[in-house]
């Protein structure tokens, strides 16, 4: 952007020391910029704070303890139906007369979700399943087993 003045401000201004900035101790501290870092963002720069980060300042939901917290460790019915042919290998599923069993507590899982395609009959043992797992395991001739029964 071209300017309306003939020369630079800071070619004219050459020589003088201050820059046309006033006394020499006027642009010095942080008292000339209106206070260091986030300092007035609750008075003389609401606008700036409300703008840039609009949540700064107020309490938004909560964070469970980690002592309530629990992490259930999940797979996909579709994941287990591509390693059939490893976990047989690895002696963690057995093939029996209806299909093949695996009992996924071993593998560390909880839970079993609905989430690809199965295409071999599976019976699998699990301490919980979704309904879409379930209803996959039986659409597909297996069956899903709680740790209950």
């Amino acid at each position: 952007m071209l300017s309306s003045r003939k020369s630079k401000k800071s070619r004219s201004q050459r020589g003088s020391r201050t820059y046309g900035g006033g006394s020499a101790r006027n642009r010095r501290h942080s008292g000339h910029k209106g206070g260091k870092g986030l300092a007035g963002s609750h008075k003389h720069r609401w606008r700036k704070i409300k703008l840039s980060d609009p949540r700064h300042f107020g309490k938004y939901g909560f964070k469970r303890p980690a002592c309530l917290q629990e992490e259930v460790e999940t797979i996909n019915v579709g994941e287990l139906d591509e390693y059939v042919d490893e976990l047989l290998e690895n002696g963690s599923a057995v093939e029996e007369d209806e299909g093949i069993e695996i009992d996924v507590s071993e593998l560390n899982i909880d839970k079993v979700l609905g989430g690809g395609q199965v295409t071999h009959p599976l019976k699998i043992k699990a301490e919980n399943f979704s309904s879409s797992a379930q209803e996959k395991l039986e659409n597909a001739g297996g069956s899903a087993v709680t740790g209950e029964d």
